[in-house]
């Protein structure tokens, strides 16, 4: 027989959720899967069953996956090292090869899988496939001399989305997965930082949510502390003062455009918790950082 006191806590943790679930229903949700979430089993099967639930529960999640522990595992296979500039990949002819095959095949597809297994119906996605991913090489400026750019090869900006595709998924109930691998007017191949991706989807797709799992609690102060709310001038300060360097920088970045263009929420989470997407999304409780516009 059940304990009463655990049945009560069960119905308790439901009774919470309905608020969400009605504040929710139909609203497009995009999430910025990554990191430890990505590569341990039991957060894997843990992020999986949090998507189907919310579609079930008549949200439209949309996931943005990363893949650079793979890449990374590719790359040394090839004896080529990995190089980072501002937290983005530089990308030669030959790593592109290595991204298109280990992001558009590979990890795609074992995430469309292991959605599917807890009983979801997820399709995989690049930004060739019906052309929705538009994208032109990006150049970045060199924070030591800003009269310089700094070119990190097959790396690119996002010039539009089409998101007519991804709009057609959610009327079948289907969740689109999506590689961020976006193509040129010649139709050559640009890898786009996944963050990045996701929140320009959000703005596109005018979501109610921009979700950005990590590897850390959230965005922490120099003490490690966690920031919970944060505005743009504060993130600002954080970035002059180097709190807030390397991966964490198009993280913010993204965040911050999303919210300054009108999606409602955004939220960098700590992946490595359980089923952190439904904390998030479903509890009082919440887990990491809300970016705010103002």
């Amino acid at each position: 027989m059940m304990n009463i006191s655990k049945a009560a806590q069960k119905a308790q943790t439901l009774s919470e959720a309905l608020p969400y679930i009605k504040r929710f229903f139909d609203k497009t949700i995009v999430i910025k899967y990554g990191g430890n979430a990505m590569t341990d089993e039991r957060l894997k099967e843990c992020f999986a069953q949090d998507v189907v639930l919310l579609k079930l529960v008549g949200m439209n999640p949309v996931v943005v996956h990363g893949g650079g522990p793979q890449i990374n595992e590719m790359l040394d296979k090839l004896g080529k090292k990995g190089e980072f500039i501002q937290g983005m990949r530089v990308t030669d002819e030959e790593t592109m090869d290595v991204v298109e095959m280990v992001l558009g095949g590979q990890v795609n597809k074992e995430i469309v899988n292991l959605i599917n297994r807890h009983g979801g119906k997820a399709v995989g996605l690049t930004g060739q496939d019906g052309n929705f991913i538009h994208a032109q090489k990006l150049l970045m400026e060199d924070l030591k001399d800003p009269t310089k750019m700094i070119d990190v090869g097959q790396v690119g900006e996002i010039t539009a989305i089409d998101p007519s595709i991804i709009t057609f998924l959610d009327t079948g109930d289907f969740i689109p997965v999506v590689a961020p691998i976006g193509v040129g007017r010649e139709g050559e191949t640009y890898n786009i930082n996944a963050d990045v991706v996701a929140g320009k989807l959000a703005e596109i797709l005018n979501a109610e949510k921009l979700i950005l799992l990590t590897n850390t609690p959230g965005v922490l102060d120099k003490e490690g502390q966690l920031l919970t709310g944060l505005t743009p001038r504060q993130i600002d300060d954080l970035v002059a003062d180097g709190t807030l360097s390397g991966g964490m920088l198009p993280k913010i970045s993204s965040a911050l455009d999303a919210a300054r263009s009108g999606v409602k929420t955004v939220h960098i989470i700590d992946g490595r918790v359980e089923h952190a997407l439904l904390l998030e999304v479903l509890t009082d409780e919440g887990v990491g950082t809300l970016i705010k516009a103002k």
